[in-house]
């Protein structure tokens, strides 16, 4: 059985525990904020970003991973005799760290041409634990001794089926972020209105606006219990602002079973939501690509 890298972007949201326990090599992503440069997973924590956020006067902005990045990466596994490296990316229509990727897998046959390590780079189609659950179980197919090709496999059917549901409680950066319209937003202020938003193959789609706080994570989750296969477990992302244990009963109390577990919501989602917001990941129907 050859060696195999699994390689993903900080994006993914995987905490260092996760990331230690499937050996995932995570690479940051770097963050300008009021003009001044962070690079995510060491220079802050999720709840330090949250604080930046609230204080930040303009809407912060996240570089993509360069190719010369990757090429680094790929010569580094291929010295150390790697067969198969996996890299799975932030989704593509988001961002153009899976396009950087393909430049640098070119640039890298050309340098060395005499390599028998294979690249394989993998488009997430999502954001967040979306992605970062299916890496886990991905590390853990690798640690049981799976082959690449089986390891692929699951990867292409995961990601033909994960949705983000999501939800602010502010809608000071969305308006920012461009998801809802600044009259929307203005109105949604006024009237308490709060959107609720998929995020499905890297199309985000408001389908419902709920009026008040406190139905926004009940109604959430009827949205999620739709489209949700049956009896698959649902992870929630939270910042700061929810308790996990209220959180986690209301989500109960919605599905008639308790999330899998809760992760902290990184900057490629809270950027766009604000630090007042809530997801939830899943795996729904299989979507034709």
């Amino acid at each position: 059985m050859g060696t195999i890298a699994l390689v993903t972007d900080s994006a993914c949201d995987v905490s260092p525990q996760l990331q230690e326990r499937y050996h995932l090599d995570i690479m940051s992503f770097s963050i300008t904020v009021d003009g001044k440069s962070y690079v995510e997973r060491e220079d802050f924590t999720a709840d330090e970003y949250y604080a930046m956020l609230r204080e930040a006067q303009g809407l912060p902005a996240t570089a993509h991973i360069t190719p010369f990045r990757f090429l680094e990466k790929f010569m580094a596994y291929d010295d150390q005799g790697t067969e198969d490296l996996i890299l799975v990316t932030i989704c593509s229509k988001g961002s153009a760290t899976n396009d950087a990727a393909q430049v640098a897998r070119t640039q890298f046959a050309e340098e060395r041409p005499q390599s028998k390590m294979r690249i394989h780079i993998v488009d997430s189609y999502t954001y967040s634990m979306a992605y970062g659950e299916v890496l886990c179980q991905a590390g853990q197919m690798v640690i049981d001794g799976e082959a690449a090709e089986t390891i692929l496999e699951f990867l292409e059917d995961a990601f033909a089926r994960r949705e983000v549901v999501l939800a602010a409680y502010s809608l000071k950066f969305i308006k920012q972020s461009g998801r809802v319209s600044a009259a929307a937003a203005i109105a949604g202020e006024v009237l308490g209105v709060r959107p609720i938003i998929t995020l499905i193959d890297g199309e985000s789609k408001v389908v419902s606006k709920v009026r008040g706080i406190g139905k926004v994570l009940p109604a959430t989750m009827e949205i999620v219990k739709k489209r949700i296969e049956p009896g698959t477990s649902y992870m929630v992302g939270i910042t700061d602002m929810l308790d996990e244990q209220e959180t986690r009963e209301i989500c109960t109390n919605v599905m008639g079973y308790p999330p899998k577990g809760f992760f902290k919501l990184g900057s490629a989602v809270s950027t766009n939501t604000g630090p007042d917001a809530v997801g939830i990941v899943f795996s729904g129907q299989k979507r034709a690509r």
